[in-house]
């Protein structure tokens, strides 16, 4: 990374003085804005409090996490920080809490609120985009998406959804000296270098489908698929017995949901001892999925970093993994692959 837009740290969770090794690791700053992404095996309330001193003149905002990602590729039981240099970016973000109540005319004024102060005093700043974290267990990322988005308009939105390893229990976003479960966090930022936002995956759709047609959308639970009990018709439709279906399962079988000339991603995240599916992402009654495969996990990636370069090296790259991807990498033997992958990019 170029030290003179963005700076990176990274430090064991388990490190006595984590914050201060951090510090030492982004450099002196001034910083518009912090992003700290922290393993829940840390004390994540002393380094979310000892960050408001470390950095006081910088936005302050993160969130827990199921394995981070360093300049060394994949990482475990780790934080790491990343520094929006003041010389170069402008930043404010606002927390979002109680996701069980969302306010959508609320939430979008507020949004453009800062918006438009943000290109008031930092005009000379043309490239602008949002980064939006949440609670990964709140169930409420696409409703929250939505509601942003007469806010954010052309401007980019990224971001991924807190986690806690693979416990599912209790995640937390940051903002500013707070870590709140059930809550989002926002991010706008506006900079002097150019802007690129991406997505990539590695799956490809089958011909076989399958039909929502009992489920709970609120908790995003499906109960049945085309009629039948949901697990025991997913395992029929990839040829498995439904005891044998686990996480590992759910990633080299995605289901997706198509979108135009787009498929997305809806997926699973475990079977509830009622056999019912309970997914990561939104779901209804009469969606139509499609089971997808995945397809050279390594090669894909290469391939879509290195088109990253074109024209010029970026200065910088924030990814965002899914937990399933990152679970396939290690259950078929690539983390060291791809992990130097991400070394080299």
């Amino acid at each position: 990374m170029d030290e003179h837009f963005v700076t990176r740290a990274l430090v064991s969770a388990h490190e006595s003085c984590p914050v201060a090794r951090l510090a030492a690791g982004l450099g002196p700053g001034p910083f518009a804005l912090v992003l700290l992404f922290v393993s829940p095996e840390a004390d994540v309330a002393a380094v979310v409090s000892e960050s408001s001193r470390a950095w006081p003149g910088a936005r302050i905002a993160g969130c827990t996490t199921a394995g981070e990602i360093s300049g060394a590729g994949y990482e475990e039981e780790s934080i790491v920080a990343v520094g929006f240099r003041a010389n170069h970016f402008a930043a404010e973000t606002f927390l979002i809490q109680n996701l069980s109540t969302l306010a959508a005319d609320t939430l979008s004024d507020t949004l453009l609120h800062i918006r438009q102060t943000l290109a008031r005093d930092h005009g000379h700043l043309a490239q602008e985009f949002a980064l939006l974290l949440v609670d990964g267990l709140s169930a409420r990322e696409d409703e929250l998406a939505s509601a942003l988005a007469a806010a954010t308009g052309a401007m980019p939105l990224i971001g991924g959804s807190a986690g806690d390893g693979v416990h599912f229990r209790e995640t937390r976003v940051f903002e500013g000296g707070r870590h709140l479960p059930n809550a989002a966090v926002i991010s706008v930022i506006r900079g002097d270098c150019p802007l690129r936002p991406f997505k990539m995956d590695h799956i490809k759709p089958t011909e076989r489908r399958m039909v929502v047609t009992e489920a709970n959308p609120a908790a995003r639970i499906v109960r049945c698929i085309n009629g039948e009990p949901a697990v025991r018709e997913y395992a029929r439709l990839i040829g498995m017995e439904p005891e044998s279906v686990n996480t590992l399962t759910f990633a080299i079988h995605p289901l997706t949901v198509r979108m135009g000339d787009r498929h997305h991603v809806r997926a699973i995240q475990r079977v509830l001892p009622s056999g019912e599916l309970l997914f990561f992402s939104a779901i209804d009654e009469g969606m139509v999925l499609t089971i997808a495969e995945p397809h050279d996990l390594v090669g894909h990636l290469s391939t879509e970093l290195q088109a990253l370069k074109d024209p010029a090296d970026p200065v910088a790259v924030l990814a965002f993994d899914c937990i399933l991807r990152r679970i396939e990498a290690q259950e078929r033997q690539m983390t060291g692959p791809v992990s130097e992958l991400l070394r080299q990019h």
